[in-house]
């Protein structure tokens, strides 16, 4: 039996979904994280940033366009350092701008992928996977990668079929 992992960063408060910035109780990518988790019964690892973002949606897309810019790797609470138990590693991120958070890269980059499966879902608001496919394969040297899956985060809640057929 393959034991399964989720990586994931989501951002609950203000988002942007469908042209407007609302409160979201839980963010889109930690929904589609709890699909995968009750079809697969992975485990899961939430990455978070010691430095929080703004609350604003706004002001956290200039700081994040800002790491982004300078290749930052923003300090983690907490790091996953092993993943040898695995078999299988789900990727769940947002896309912000173009690609993964760069939380998500401080934090795969600690970590070997040799033999493992890789599975990468983004939640977007219309740039779907971007270049984020391109970042996990330099990110995860030596895994299997699969093919990306690509969520409308205004479609996130009634997505979970697609997310049951990609897995």
């Amino acid at each position: 039996m393959t034991k399964s992992l989720v990586i994931y960063y989501s951002r609950a408060g203000q988002n942007y979904v469908n042209g407007n910035i609302v409160d979201l109780p839980v963010g889109n990518t930690e929904i589609v994280v709890d699909y995968i988790k009750e079809l697969t019964g992975a485990d899961t690892f939430k990455v978070e940033t010691v430095e929080d973002y703004p609350a604003d949606y706004m002001e956290t897309t200039e700081v994040a366009q800002e790491e982004q810019d300078n290749d930052a790797r923003p300090e983690l609470k907490e790091e996953l350092t092993d993943i040898s138990e695995y078999d299988v590693i789900y990727i769940a991120s947002p896309n912000w701008w173009g690609t993964l958070p760069m939380a998500m890269f401080t934090q795969l980059e600690k970590l070997d992928f040799t033999g493992k499966t890789v599975k990468t879902v983004i939640t977007h608001e219309g740039s779907g996977l971007g270049t984020s496919m391109k970042d996990v394969k330099k990110l995860c040297k030596g895994a299997d990668i699969q093919k990306g899956l690509a969520i409308h985060g205004a479609e996130v809640k009634d997505s979970k079929s697609n997310v049951e057929r990609w897995i």
